[in-house]
């Protein structure tokens, strides 16, 4: 069976998130809405838990927490949430990063149909955005600043800290999505300046097919998002519908394990890549990406003289890697992420990424070396 290096794609459940996911599936599976029985009222203290264990690792109230089906509903409600206030008030400048998510991009394409202005901002060479080309880039009538935490195909951390700071003042509300970052990166998210942070649950361990919209105050003022549709008012309104107990509860338990066992976790990713590298050297592999930034348990890198999708139909059956973003993995374009960076047409075509995490299994990297250099014996 494959070794699985795919986790900026999808990471396992933790077997701890998966048991309590089917208890709340099949025994206490009540409705969070329903006030005159036992049922709901566990459902609802269940939903309530899970809503302070995510606010806990970014240092938010519970009430600031909306449950959403995922990071790119998140990203959506926190982008074209603001479509409404951003017209009434004359602010319809947005500024964002060439190398955002296409589950930030698109929303932000919608928002140029309606007559917004969207800047974005070039990464460097090492796939990270200087904070002073995002300060200089902030005009007077921007209502929005959105740059992602960690890149889900470099795995390159965004200086978030700082960008922050020079924003300062600011009024334009500052969005971050935080769907590789949020649970293994602690430390910027806990910036109050960041208003805005889109987390996913099936990147921590968790269930798919539940995130959340962190929508801090701003002093006692909640952010002026609207919904995107309607009906029941749930979450305060804005995002309405029954709420998916047992994947609350999951990830609420896994978001909490992230802050317990970050440490340990961190250090477990860290000797994983040590092996990577030390297997992967006799490939002389490139990298792409500034490597002192990365997470611990990313590695984007080109080989020279083998294509990409030739590396992965030979590595199949050892190991599970990708080439670039799941989302857009059906399309062969290049990668954006990767072209916006400026790297050669080689690097980009030839690019593979691998994301581990601490409970990865080991690997025969001796296999992958052979079949790779059998690769490049038929150039």
């Amino acid at each position: 069976m494959s070794v699985y290096l795919d986790c900026n794609a999808t990471t396992p459940i933790d077997p701890r998130v998966a048991s309590l996911v089917m208890r709340y599936m099949t025994e206490e599976f009540g409705n969070a809405g329903s006030r005159t029985h036992d049922f709901g009222t566990r459902a609802k203290k269940a939903v309530q838990r899970a809503r302070g264990q995510i606010a806990t690792v970014v240092d938010a109230s519970p009430d600031e927490v909306v449950f959403t089906s995922g990071a790119t509903e998140a990203n959506n409600l926190a982008i074209l949430g603001l479509l409404g206030h951003g017209v009434a008030s004359g602010r319809r400048h947005i500024v964002s990063t060439q190398v955002e998510h296409k589950a930030v991009l698109e929303p932000l394409a919608v928002l140029e149909a309606q007559g917004f202005e969207v800047t974005l901002v070039p990464p460097t060479v090492g796939g990270w955005i200087e904070p002073e080309r995002i300060r200089e880039a902030v005009r007077p009538d921007t209502l929005l600043v959105s740059v992602m935490h960690a890149n889900n195909e470099t795995g390159i951390i965004q200086p978030l800290p700082e960008i922050a700071d020079l924003l300062g003042g600011e009024e334009a509300f500052f969005h971050v999505d935080a769907a590789q970052g949020f649970g293994k990166d602690l430390g910027p998210l806990r910036n109050t300046r960041v208003d805005l942070i889109s987390i996913s649950g099936h990147k921590l361990f968790g269930p798919k097919g539940i995130g959340a919209l962190v929508t801090r105050r701003r002093g006692f003022a909640r952010l002026p998002l609207a919904p995107l549709f309607y009906g029941g008012g749930q979450e305060r309104g804005l995002r309405p519908g029954t709420l998916p107990v047992p994947l609350i509860a999951g990830v609420g338990l896994a978001a909490e394990l992230a802050v317990k066992e970050h440490a340990a976790r961190e250090a477990a990713c860290g000797r994983y890549r040590d092996a990577v590298l030390t297997g992967l050297a006799p490939l002389e592999p490139e990298f792409n990406g500034d490597q002192r930034r990365v997470l611990p348990h990313v590695l984007n890198l080109s080989l020279a003289g083998v294509d990409s999708e030739a590396v992965m139909v030979a590595l199949k059956g050892i190991v599970a890697i990708s080439n670039g973003s799941a989302c857009t993995s059906q399309s062969y374009e290049p990668s954006h992420v990767l072209t916006a960076m400026e790297l050669g047409d080689s690097a980009v075509s030839g690019a593979l990424r691998l994301s581990w995490s601490h409970m990865s299994e080991d690997l025969d990297w001796t296999e992958v070396v052979k079949r790779i250099n059998s690769l490049r014996s038929r150039q």
